[in-house]
């Protein structure tokens, strides 16, 4: 059974730039109230604005540091205008790149805090207030790393992991209560975020509004899982059917287990400039 997004109130982490932007203005364009949960309140107003001077719907922002519960409290009583959450799209995370030895503590938490408590948290947050009317639909955005594990990216690796693991254990435990549970995983998308980071070979990298349409989709009709692009999918499924020598070996063709260790660092310097400063 398909799902009518008009007149849907939906809360986007993470909203106010990449996936999470292109998101909410499809979600507005389809007559949803969206509120951008985003660390850079300015820049989450700024796109708030900017998204509800396009689309005519209701757009509100409110800064949310989703690795603190009582932030969340706070945001959803600022966005409250938006009502009763009936989507929540789990989409903040960061991606810092390097070697895990070389890799320092703080970015080691930061990974684990935003990528993995952010997620539980959000899901704390309103998953009550689902649960108490019966329906709901929380869609956590993962990554393909969250299948398939790829060097000089562990800790993110082992995040995006996490959150797969968490997704399928909450649909089972909150799917009696009427709260459907999806996951997007996405593989290299064209953001600031992955910049510098060479796809692998034959999968073409995709666009920041690629992964929204897919996110669009899934709320409309919830799937336990989707990947962008989807044929990644078969790829990935194909490839865990051979024996380990050959699954590696196919790995290397394709280069796949190298995108991160190849990703052209001074491209991303600005990125892990910025967050090492947040």
């Amino acid at each position: 059974m398909k799902t009518e997004i008009a007149g849907l109130s939906i809360v986007v982490t993470g909203g106010a730039r990449g996936i999470g932007l292109a998101t909410v203005e499809r979600l507005a364009r389809s007559g949803a109230r969206v509120a951008i949960g985003d660390l850079d309140a300015d820049l989450a107003a700024s796109a708030a604005r900017e998204v509800a001077g396009r689309t005519g719907a209701t757009v509100l922002s409110a800064r949310l540091d989703v690795t603190d519960a009582a932030s969340w409290s706070t945001f959803l009583a600022e966005v409250a205008e938006v009502g009763p959450v009936d989507v929540l799209v789990n989409n903040a995370g960061i991606m810092p790149l390097g070697s895990l030895l070389k890799e320092d503590a703080a970015i080691t938490d930061a990974i684990i805090d935003v990528n993995v408590h952010g997620v539980i948290n959000g899901t704390k947050a309103v998953g009550p207030g689902m649960a108490d009317r019966g329906r709901g639909h929380i869609v956590n955005v993962a990554s393909a790393v969250g299948r398939v594990a790829v060097p000089n990216g562990a800790t993110y690796s082992a995040s995006k992991f996490a959150v797969v693991g968490f997704s399928e254990a909450t649909r089972a435990e909150l799917g009696p209560q009427g709260i459907d549970v999806s996951l997007v995983l996405p593989t290299v998308v064209l953001t600031e975020l992955a910049s510098g980071v060479p796809a692998a070979r034959g999968v073409k990298p995709v666009t920041a509004d690629d992964v929204a349409e897919v996110i669009e989709a899934t709320i409309r009709k919830p799937k336990a899982e989707t990947w962008v692009p989807r044929y990644s999918q078969t790829i990935v499924k194909s490839a865990n059917l051979m024996p380990r020598r050959l699954k590696e070996g196919m790995a290397r063709l394709m280069k796949a287990d190298s995108v991160l260790a190849d990703a052209d660092q001074s491209a991303r310097a600005a990125y892990e400039e910025r967050i090492r400063r947040g």
